[in-house]
């Protein structure tokens, strides 16, 4: 019992090293399928690490609910101060800031590209501004009702809600998630046909020696293995090669990413590849390998029969 399983044993493994040694006798040909595989398993990847972090940089800003009230023409600063703790005073916010228009108009003016144009201005056409930063808790219906009774008030000129776009950006990147669950499908499927049409060809290339292995009495699973392998490999190495092009894009992505972050004065750290990554990634190389190979085997094995 222990011989026959040794035995089963040397023949996988021979199959195995087989398969692999037959790649290296067509390196050209092995490559350029393994950079077809590797490119078509990094790209879904890399555009799924990409909504990822646009999902929790769009979940870090959800907090941030800011509301920037503008006071009408004529509102004295006095008048605006007096607004700002009426709103300090509502349960839902957690802090105001007034910026005053004579401070607004500073701010212009020290721009270097509107300074010259602000400067020529005789009168302040700005109006006073509050920020209003509601508590974290603060619910969306209850954010509304705040910014429809500043709407009312006869100080008020206009109520923006900040953070519009971050709802918008959310419905983008569910599409965008959904777009990559496609994509990844449309991709694994043409890496399946790729590998396929591969050992399709290795297939007829080695016709003559399958039919007189067949002739001999090689069972079907004799002749299978070691196209199954081969299949094995390509995954296997499509996979690498897909890890490899997405820890460089990574990389020189790191940069910029970082400073455009920096710019916006976010404090979120992007995340690259974990380990759950590099694991589905390996994964599923080896299922469109090996689902590749069978496919191909399957349909073209048993037309080949050993001529008498």
């Amino acid at each position: 019992m222990l011989r026959t399983l040794n035995n089963y044993l040397i023949r996988h493994a021979q199959n195995c090293i087989g398969a692999l040694g037959n790649m290296v006798r067509k390196p050209i040909a092995s490559m350029l399928t393994i950079a077809v595989i590797g490119i078509a398993l990094a790209l879904p990847s890399a555009l799924s690490i990409m909504v990822k972090n646009g999902r929790a940089l769009a979940g870090g800003l959800e907090d941030i609910r800011d509301f920037s009230v503008y006071t009408k023409p004529g509102v004295s600063l006095g008048q605006a101060e007096d607004l700002r703790a009426r709103l300090d005073e509502e349960a839902v916010v957690r802090s105001t800031q007034l910026i005053s228009a004579s401070e607004a108009l500073q701010e212009f003016r020290n721009d270097t590209e509107l300074g010259d144009l602000v400067r020529a201005l005789t009168d302040n056409p700005l109006p006073h501004t509050i920020v209003v930063r509601p508590t974290a808790d603060a619910e969306l219906a209850t954010l509304k009702a705040l910014k429809n009774m500043l709407v009312q008030d006869p100080l008020v000129d206009l109520v923006k809600l900040d953070t519009d776009w971050v709802r918008r950006l959310s419905a983008i990147l569910d599409l965008a998630w959904r777009t990559v669950w496609v994509a990844a499908i449309l991709l694994v499927g043409a890496v399946i046909v790729i590998i396929g049409n591969t050992i399709r060809l290795d297939i007829e290339n080695r016709r003559a020696e399958i039919e007189v292995s067949k002739l001999f009495g090689a069972s079907d699973g004799f002749v299978r293995r070691p196209f199954l392998y081969t299949g094995f490999w390509y995954g296997l190495f499509g996979g690498v090669f897909a890890i490899v092009l997405l820890v460089v894009s990574l990389w020189l992505l790191s940069g910029p990413v970082e400073r455009l972050i920096r710019l916006y004065g976010g404090g979120f750290k992007p995340f690259g590849i974990d380990g759950s990554t590099l694991l589905t990634v390996f994964t599923i190389g080896l299922i469109v390998g090996l689902s590749g190979a069978w496919s191909a085997v399957a349909r073209h094995l048993a037309a080949i029969q050993p001529r008498v």
